[in-house]
């Protein structure tokens, strides 16, 4: 009866595993689906007449690969530039644009400048470590005796990837991994779960 019920146990935590992050995905897209639709669906109802569900999503997609289309070539790179130049101007949006923009710039797998390297730092407290990510190499001049430190920029995620902290480390503060950008992003996204049992320190 004890082996009966421990392989019954594993067999359904095994399960559990597999079917956990396919319900979370899953309601995540049917989220997304309705949201989306929510804003172009009521337009194309009062177009057409009649409700065609998933139109309005459809149409979503459509509009974001055609921008995404448009800004890779000459003329559309003019027409961001100029929507832009619009945006920051306004006072009041001047500032949240500027930040999503660098967050979202920060991320994207064609910026190969935001993120230098994924590393290790002793954080928030001595003993506890935590991963991190490269951005910045900084030096401080102190003003009463012209002492230079030369600090690094670390920006360690607090929730998820898109919300964290930047704190600022001596260079013997920083732990720098073979890890690359891309799979520091995985391991961060799965709660630590993605890291390798072994992590090497880079040759600098």
């Amino acid at each position: 009866m004890t082996s009966i019920r421990s392989t019954v146990k594993r067999k359904f935590l095994a399960g559990l595993v597999i079917l956990i992050p396919v319900i979370l995905t899953g309601s995540a897209i049917v989220w997304f689906f309705r949201f989306v639709d929510g804003f172009l669906g009521p337009l194309f109802d009062s177009l057409l007449g009649y409700h065609t569900s998933g139109l309005g999503f459809i149409s979503a997609v459509i509009i974001v690969f055609a921008v995404g289309l448009v800004s890779t070539n000459v003329f559309g790179k003019k027409v961001i530039g100029f929507v832009e130049r619009f945006f920051l101007r306004i006072p009041v949006l001047k500032g949240f644009y500027t930040a999503v923009k660098q967050l979202v710039d920060a991320f994207s797998p064609e910026n190969k400048s935001s993120f230098k390297e994924f590393v290790v730092v002793e954080y928030p407290r001595k003993g506890s470590f935590a991963f991190g990510f490269l951005t910045k190499e900084c030096t401080i001049k102190s003003g009463k005796n012209g002492c230079e430190s030369f600090l690094r920029a670390v920006y360690i995620p607090t929730n998820n990837l898109y919300l964290g902290e930047i704190v600022l480390f001596k260079e013997e503060e920083v732990f720098y991994t073979d890890i690359s950008i891309e799979e520091g992003i995985k391991i961060i996204l799965s709660g630590g779960i993605a890291a390798p049992a072994k992590i090497v320190e880079a040759m600098r």
